[in-house]
C-alpha cells in the first residue's frame, strides 16, 4: 500500500531529525553508518524520508547516535 502525504511528511520529518541529531554529534553519514553496521546509502535514505524504517533499524540508529528512542521520536518540538 502506498504512503499518503501525512506519512511522508512524518518520514520526512523523522529524516530531517536523524540528519540534525547526527550533525550534532559531528558524525558523517559513513561514520554513523559504520558504528552500526549499515552503508552510508542507507542512512541517507533515512535522512532523505525516502524510507520507512523498522523498529530494529531505529534501535540501531539510536545505538549510533548514543540516544534514546523517545530523543529520537521527538520530532515535533524540534
Amino acid at each position: 500500500m502506498p504512503i499518503n502525504k501525512f506519512q511522508k511528511s512524518q518520514l520526512n520529518k523523522l529524516g530531517k531529525r536523524v540528519k540534525t541529531l547526527r550533525i550534532e554529534k559531528g558524525l558523517t553519514l559513513k561514520e554513523l553508518a559504520y558504528s552500526i553496521g549499515k552503508d552510508h546509502q542507507s542512512i541517507y535514505r533515512l535522512e532523505s524520508g525516502g524510507v520507512n524504517p523498522s523498529y530494529l533499524y531505529l534501535l540501531d540508529i539510536c545505538t549510533g547516535l548514543e540516544i534514546d528512542l523517545s530523543e529520537l521520536l521527538n520530532v515535533d518540538e524540534h
